[in-house]
């Protein structure tokens, strides 16, 4: 006989955005997702931890909790995440993501992502964004910014931000200060609550067409002969920045 969790996963999935883990589920569920179908080996451990951590979505989760077994469960994921739970969710409307990036006058910047290739990073960047309450996170190239282990490493906060991929040309507008080497120092400037973050790749810095759109160079404060910061300590630092000198609320 079907598994009838696993029936309905199956048939969900394709269309759907992979939430792996109980944090993920939880940010996701706090930031307005809509989220179908969600399992665990356990309902009872999973609903203690929500009691523990995330009472604010404990009955949500007590309604929608399905509880299957380990193998089935280990089918849905690419590997087992510690908390056994795994949900799937739609993914919210690329029209309404952009337009939430091209509204205008913003509170908070928006970051770029030139050409990203470690999905790790992304998801460490999106999380950043969405503690500071960035207007959202823009990758260009290849990388898919919804990529299963983009969302596992953001713990589900796309949906507290806008996440899109996007051309150079589809840039939201605002200026952009560009993180690089040779700019004037961060510590120097004020970054204005509509910029435009824009950060280059971990191998080749900014491409020559992000460079074309740039109207500011910005660079952080590093020790001689230190070669780099990794791209979400990047991203951190510059956010923390804007954040001491903006007026906005988080």
């Amino acid at each position: 006989m079907t598994d009838p969790a696993a029936a309905a996963w199956h048939r969900l999935a394709e269309t759907s955005v992979l939430l792996d883990g109980f944090h993920a589920l939880k940010h996701a569920l706090r930031f307005g997702a809509e989220v179908p179908l969600a399992v665990t080996t356990d309902r009872e451990a999973a609903l203690a931890l929500a009691t523990e951590l995330a009472p604010d979505v404990r009955d949500t989760l007590d309604a929608l909790l399905t509880e299957a077994p380990d193998d089935t469960y280990r089918s849905f994921v690419p590997r087992p995440h510690p908390t056994a739970v795994a949900a799937l969710a739609v993914r919210p409307a690329r029209e309404a993501n952009l337009r939430k990036l091209a509204h205008t006058p913003r509170s908070a910047p928006v970051i770029v992502l030139d050409n990203p290739r470690n999905l790790g990073n992304a998801g460490a960047v999106i999380r950043l964004a969405a503690g500071f309450g960035a207007t959202g996170v823009v990758t260009t190239g290849t990388l898919d910014p919804w990529h299963p282990t983009v969302v596992r490493a953001g713990a589900g906060l796309h949906y507290a931000t806008a996440v899109e991929r996007l051309t150079i040309d589809e840039l939201p507008s605002g200026p952009v200060f560009a993180l690089d080497p040779e700019g004037d120092d961060i510590r120097s400037l004020k970054l204005p609550d509509d910029a435009v973050l824009a950060f280059g790749s971990e191998r080749s810095g900014l491409s020559t067409e992000l460079r074309a759109r740039t109207d500011h160079l910005v660079a952080l404060p590093m020790r001689p002969q230190v070669s780099s910061y990794n791209l979400a300590t990047s991203v951190a630092m510059t956010l923390y920045h804007w954040s001491t000198s903006t007026a906005a609320p988080l």
